[in-house]
């Protein structure tokens, strides 16, 4: 499953207002972060009420899981859903294997009438139960029986009703509007983590595995997909309009994966190399943007069987775009669902930034099909390597696919950098979170840049082959991967991980040099990270560290490896002249800050400036020195003139992180009265690239050219750059009037230059614009950008629009967001309009992953509980104090640099 939490860097230009807000939704990436950015530290209200009110959410009954006496062996499911009144009726059959006697079963139910219940033991008479007892809280049903149901195989029988809900979770319906512009509904299924309960009474937990044979009645002009192959169709005895589609069985699997879908969609086809029939479902007379989703998939299946060893193991695979739909996309074995901006790509009307989205998207969850779907998490504890390991895979696939995307130097900024970020906050957790669910960033980003990321050091991830851990079952733990990797590498890898995935944070690696001859002495330690500083404590954690060291004689091979397993160490690097630079972590794989001593911290800044250090490595210099100046550990300034350092720099990612990093500063400093004089260091900074770059794309350009004209040019115009204004004004006047239409690359940086300068009139060619476009991420696009907006009164009209009907419910954060993150009027107006509208919100979303991106500040949800944001809300307190110090401490010295800078020589 892919969540939205900003893991992406794909339009970073338009969303990365501050460190942690979504670029568009992009890797990702979701981003990356959630969605609205209240971090108005420097607010005294804010800081001191947040300091008052720091309360604890209401405490959660102990969870415990389903017992054990009765368990699935296969599940027959049939479904009828209601399209026009919203509800089905469902039937199962479950073969169940009853492992010691009992008189009643306890199954998970959700939101589910059941109407009769019985059950056949095997050779024996039917045993009719006697109540349902539901625990609603628990979300689980008791099946009483009069008498004992004794050791051995037996059939359960149910029927149901439910609903077919509005909130995206379960089994749901999902709006559209046909071409004719009739409003329709498809029923559509999302189960991860908790929601198969939701379409049927059953054994919800990932490791109580069976088979389903799935059958679905349903109006005969729809298409109705499952996770097989249809077997059989036929009419439905009982009315004509309906149709009986049967689908084949299916391997043995967790509830989570299953899924449903009854519809109205066109699709594209092809088969893999290997033989798999791959088919991308689009709405209605969109097909043609199916086309490069397919082509990803194509070539991603062979790539991953052959990386596995192991063959996809079903004969299909449909992916397809849904219009309503709270995650990015998400695993279900042989039949993917999607938002429709993680599948859908328009030839003539997608940006290279969505292009790369959906190929990392498609990438991510055909990967689920194998780690993930074949073998599975047997718990809940282990979904950060569940999606870790297919969030970093999918960055391997992508290379695989589209080596010119430089991805693996994204994964950097888009991932590492943001997970870093996280996890220095106290109120950060250990990667194996021992709660019920833990979908949260961290599942997703810290796990494979800390884990997956440094396990690919050792090269042992492929020799150990996937499936050695629960062959019968397919379950795995971490501990079962540990032990595979370390048997295949001979190293310690248990005790390396362990160090990492049970204890939270990570470490800050000290280090400091000493020439001796023609030998190059180096003192490293390492102590805990945090946001507010190194840990001083005396329990200070320590882990077990790979570290590589490189040096200009070359800065693309590592010159020595060595493990920090202790708080220090000395080590001697021979054959490094005096002028040499070292850098520590090459390639920045290791999850760690470095912080280095004065002397070579300086011996590195050439590096930057002629770019003989590699770009991922410059990305990260001036990454770690941003989190250091954060932390208090050195000034502000001292990065502003690194960043300063970059003027030759040609790179897009690292033009993405240093305008991220900016984006923070800026919002940072926008209750201060010199907020305009970062805007003019902003427009120093990007005005040399941008006149290289130019406006329109020149032969021999390429995907990271694209990217970077969009970064840069709507940096520049956001930021008040006149020439960037004039031009952007320009253009979007011959686009609205359609004298020459905007290239796809081009639009969001001008539409959000547009947006940020103007005024009523340009807030309702906007609007217009949204309410013709055809295609979502059109819409998106817009929708994202919409809070850049100025003017108090159109701030109101655009979150206001943000709840209107003209928005999907699941873009309406991205709207508020945008409106959260562009300026302090912003945050003041987000916030009010989230207590004031928090009824209807949070009825939208159910406790589902979207509310805490939609959440960023404390007190208001002490007499409002938000249990699904409870982390979130911890996270923003700590950041808003964080900032409050950071502001006070640093504020009058970047003035002075600031100014200082303007000052004419003397």
């Amino acid at each position: 499953m892919l969540l939205l939490l900003g893991r992406r860097v794909t339009l970073s230009f338009v969303n990365r207002f501050t460190k942690s807000s979504p670029s568009s939704l992009s890797k990702p990436v979701f981003i990356s972060s959630l969605l609205i950015k209240f971090r108005v530290a420097h607010s005294c209200f804010l800081v001191s009420t947040a300091v008052r009110n720091r309360g604890t959410m209401p405490e959660r009954r102990p969870f415990v899981r389903l017992p054990t006496d009765v368990y699935p062996v296969n599940y027959g499911l049939c479904l009828k859903p209601d399209l026009i009144d919203f509800t089905f009726e469902g039937k199962l059959e479950a073969l169940v294997e009853v492992t010691q006697a009992t008189n009643q079963i306890v199954m998970n139910c959700a939101d589910i009438d059941i109407i009769t219940a019985s059950f056949v033991p095997q050779g024996g008479e039917e045993i009719n139960a006697t109540g349902f007892n539901y625990q609603n809280e628990d979300e689980k049903v008791t099946l009483s029986f009069p008498s004992t149901l004794q050791k051995g195989s037996g059939t359960l029988k149910i029927d149901f009703v439910g609903e077919l809900n509005d909130k995206m979770k379960g089994f749901y319906r999902s709006k559209y509007t046909t071409s004719a512009g009739e409003i329709r509904y498809a029923a559509v299924t999302q189960f991860e983590a908790t929601d198969a309960r939701r379409a049927f009474p059953c054994w919800d937990e990932p490791a109580i595995k069976a088979t389903f044979d799935i059958t679905l009645i349903v109006p005969k002009e729809r298409i109705a997909l499952s996770n097989m192959n249809v077997i059989e169709r036929k009419p439905y005895p009982d009315d004509e309009n309906l149709l009986e589609v049967k689908f084949a069985t299916t391997p043995i699997m967790s509830t989570y994966l299953v899924a449903f879908v009854i519809g109205e969609y066109d699709f594209v086809e092809s088969q893999s190399s290997d033989g798999v029939t791959v088919r991308v479902y689009t709405p209605v007379g969109k097909a043609e943007q199916g086309k490069f989703a397919l082509e990803v998939a194509t070539k991603t299946l062979p790539f991953y069987k052959e990386y596995f060893s192991v063959p996809y193991p079903l004969p299909k695979i449909d992916l397809i775009a849904i219009a309503d739909f709270a995650a990015g996309a998400m695993e279900n074995w042989g039949l993917v669902t999607y938002r429709e901006t993680a599948l859908l790509i328009d030839p003539k009307n997608s940006c290279s930034s969505s292009r790369q989205w959906v190929a990392l998207v498609v990438g991510h969850e055909l990967a689920h099909q194998w780690f993930g779907n074949l073998v599975t998490m047997e718990w809940w504890t282990h979904l950060w390597l569940n999606e870790g390991f297919a969030s970093w895979i999918e960055y391997l696939c992508v290379d695989h696919c589209f080596p010119e995307y430089d991805i693996w130097t994204q994964f950097v900024s888009a991932d590492y950098t943001r997970a870093l970020d996280l996890d220095a906050l106290d109120s950060s957790h250990p990667i194996e979170v021992r709660y019920r669910l833990s979908f949260m960033a961290l599942s997703y980003m810290e796990s494979h840049s800390v884990v997956i990321k440094m396990l690919q050091q050792v090269r042992t991830c492929r020799k150990c082959g996937l499936y050695n851990f629960h062959p019968n079952l397919g379950l795995f733990s971490a501990e079962d991967l540990w032990d595979c990797l370390e048997e295949a590498s001979g190293k310690p890898i248990a005790a390396v991980m362990g160090s990492w995935t049970k204890q939270m944070g990570f470490p800050i690696i000290v280090v400091d040099q000493e020439q001796q001859g023609d030998n190059r002495i180096l003192k490293i330690s390492q102590k805990k990270f945090c946001a507010s500083g190194p840990h001083n404590g005396e329990d200070c954690p320590s882990w077990m560290v790979p570290i590589s060291i490189c040096t200009s004689d070359d800065p693309t091979c590592t010159k020595l490896k060595v493990l920090l397993d202790r708080p220090e160490m000395t080590i001697t690097l021979n054959s490094v002249s005096p002028e040499q630079w070292v850098k520590i972590n090459p390639g920045t794989v290791g999850f760690y800050r470095i912080q280095y001593s004065s002397s070579m911290l300086q011996s590195l800044l050439p590096g930057v400036r002629d770019l003989s250090l590699q770009p991922v490595d410059r990305l990260g210099l001036q990454n770690d020195l941003f989190s250091l100046s954060r932390a208090g550990m050195i000034s502000t300034v001292e990065v502003l003139k690194l960043m300063e350092a970059f003027v030759n720099e040609p790179n897009y990612t690292v033009w993405s992180d240093l305008s991220c990093n900016l984006g923070v500063l800026s919002s940072l400093l926008s209750h201060t009265d010199f907020h305009e004089e970062i805007q003019e260091f902003i427009r120093d900074l990007f005005t040399p690239i941008g006149m290289k770059l130019g406006w329109d794309s020149k032969p021999g350009e390429g995907h990271l050219d694209a990217l970077l004209r969009g970064l840069v040019l709507g940096k520049l115009g956001k930021a008040g750059h006149k020439p960037t204004v004039e031009e952007a004004r320009k253009r979007f006047k011959d686009h609205v009037e359609g004298k020459q239409v905007l290239p796809a690359d081009l639009r969001s940086p001008v539409y959000l230059t547009m947006l940020k300068h103007g005024d009523s009139s340009t807030l309702e060619t906007m609007l217009k614009l949204h309410k013709q476009a055809d295609m979502q991420e059109e819409k998106n696009r817009i929708e994202r950008v919409l809070g850049a907006i100025s003017a108090p009164d159109l701030i109101q009209k655009v979150l206001t629009f943000a709840l209107s009907d003209e928005v999907r419910p699941q873009d309406t954060v991205s709207v508020i967001g945008g409106v959260a993150g562009s300026s302090k009027q912003g945050r003041k107006a987000a916030w009010k309009f989230v207590k004031d509208n928090w009824e209807e919100l949070y009825n939208r979303y159910q406790g589902g992953f979207l509310i805490s991106r939609l959440v960023k500040v404390n007190i208001f949800f002490e007499s409002h509980p938000a249990p699904s944001a409870e982390r979130t809300v911890q996270q923003c307190c700590e950041n808003i104090l964080l900032n409050a110090a950071w502001l006070k401490r640093d504020a009058d010295d970047i003035h002075h640099y600031l100014l200082q800078r303007k000052a004419p020589p003397v």
